[in-house]
């Protein structure tokens, strides 16, 4: 079986310039790549830093959207970056152009996280997490899958 070594989520912007800044310039994110055919046909390929990919039920998802943003729907692909500080994010993508949908809240997941319309019509969360793997794993609710 194969595994896989990468996670790379590829994103089509109406306004190429306006994402490659926001995500590159404003959120940090290292150019690693770029190419270029000429004209219009551009990418830009970026380091996000460790990659997830989280599978959630439907009544997972309301409840997410019940915590993070007082109900207000998600689309069916959210993306979430982990940042050092959730408030300050948040403010430099509102002062970038992104659309606050919800202010950071401490969840009961002990992670501070806010929500915000970005460019390239992404939904994004940034969170902060205020305790590490282990002690959330000994918290009632939490732990893995695996059998």
């Amino acid at each position: 079986m194969q595994k896989v070594k990468q996670l790379r989520v590829v994103v089509e912007a109406e306004d190429y310039d306006t994402a490659v800044r926001f995500y590159r310039d404003v959120l940090g994110m290292d150019e690693i790549a770029a190419f270029s055919s000429g004209g219009e046909d551009r990418v830009a390929i970026l380091e996000a830093g460790r990659a997830t990919f989280e599978i959630a039920s439907p009544a997972h998802k309301v409840a997410i959207d019940a915590v993070e943003a007082a109900g207000t729907p998600s689309p069916k692909i959210r993306i979430a970056f982990e940042v050092d500080d959730a408030e300050s994010a948040t403010r430099e993508a509102e002062s970038a152009g992104a659309t606050v949908v919800a202010e950071p809240v401490l969840t009961p997941w002990m992670s501070l996280n806010s929500r915000v319309d970005a460019p390239a019509g992404l939904t994004v969360t940034f969170f902060e997490e205020t305790e590490d793997s282990h002690e959330r794993a000994e918290r009632d609710g939490f732990g893995t899958n695996d059998a």
